[in-house]
């Protein structure tokens, strides 16, 4: 029992990471971004093929970091260019490139058999003691990323993005220009993603292509928007309400026993999509988030 718990703990850490990616790419910066699994992917295979080749555990994250972060800056560029409806579509288009590249490029990703045998840090403790350890190291990486975003956003950097946000064109007028500040939030929400992306492959010791298809995205976003457009703390919220109606719904097959498993898959989709629904519905703000006045 206490080792599912732990993995539960362990993934609503990973997902809180990513919907603070998405938050900061959307509820900071007002970028619509529909391929925040794509740098997931990157941070998985970058740091899982560098720890394979027998290189040091953290070396690989760092690597998943960095080139996560460096594959978001065609796409910044393309932000300052590009309308939300048109960004929306080419951050789509981005992920799928993704997932195609490390399907057809059997050489280095093994393709769809996928990468097994990824290394595990504190694998020869005990699997109790090795998930304590795994989740503490989430914990640190969720505390470090919110610490990095509240500095970002109470500083004069900060300050500048709202503007921009807000009104570009004003800012615009008062010469603040809004290219470098969208490809540096773009670039560093990217690299969270990544990071994201290593903490699971390590975790899970084994990745395959469609672990990254595009509606982990759309999980992404709704845990973003359950947990509050803009929030921080929403972010963890939001996840954990996820995750946890994933888990929930796992036992729907007890309360139907002769029922098929593709059919309670299915099941598990309308209810999440419920949920979804009711919030739009009676908590459009998230949890975390601010009422708006009409």
């Amino acid at each position: 029992m206490l080792s599912y718990l732990l993995a539960i703990l362990i993934i609503v850490g990973v997902y809180t990471l990513l919907t603070q990616c998405l938050n900061l790419h959307y509820g900071f910066m007002g970028l619509i971004n529909f391929g925040v699994v794509g740098f997931f992917a990157i941070g998985a295979y970058t740091s899982a093929l560098i720890a394979i080749a027998g290189y040091p555990i953290l070396l690989g994250v760092l690597g998943a970091i960095v080139l996560a972060s460096l594959s978001a800056w065609p796409l910044g560029v393309l932000a300052t260019r590009l309308r939300e409806d048109y960004l929306a579509i080419v951050t789509l288009g981005f992920a799928e490139v993704v997932r195609i590249v490390v399907t057809s490029e059997s050489w280095l990703t093994n393709g769809v058999q996928g990468l097994p045998g990824i290394p595990q840090p504190f694998s020869s403790l005990g699997p109790n003691a090795q998930g304590l350890a795994f989740l503490g190291i989430v914990l640190a990486c969720n505390l470090a990323v919110l610490a990095l975003i509240m500095r970002l956003a109470h500083g004069p950097f900060g300050r500048l993005v709202e503007a921009i946000r807000d009104d570009e064109v004003a800012a615009s007028a008062l010469g603040k220009y809004p290219t470098g500040p969208r490809i540096q939030i773009f670039m560093i929400g990217a690299g969270i993603a990544g990071l994201a992306g290593a903490l699971y492959g390590h975790y899970i010791s084994y990745i395959v292509p469609d672990q990254f298809v595009p509606i982990v995205t759309f999980y992404v976003w709704m845990a973003m928007i359950m947990g509050g457009v803009g929030s921080l703390p929403g972010s963890f919220i939001g996840a954990a309400i996820l995750i946890g109606l994933f888990e929930g719904t796992r036992f729907i097959d007890d309360a139907f026993p002769g029922s098929i498993g593709v059919e309670m898959a299915s099941l598990r989709l309308v209810f999440i999509g419920l949920a979804l629904v009711l919030f739009m519905r009676f908590r459009p703000q998230g949890i975390m988030g601010t009422r708006m006045q009409s």
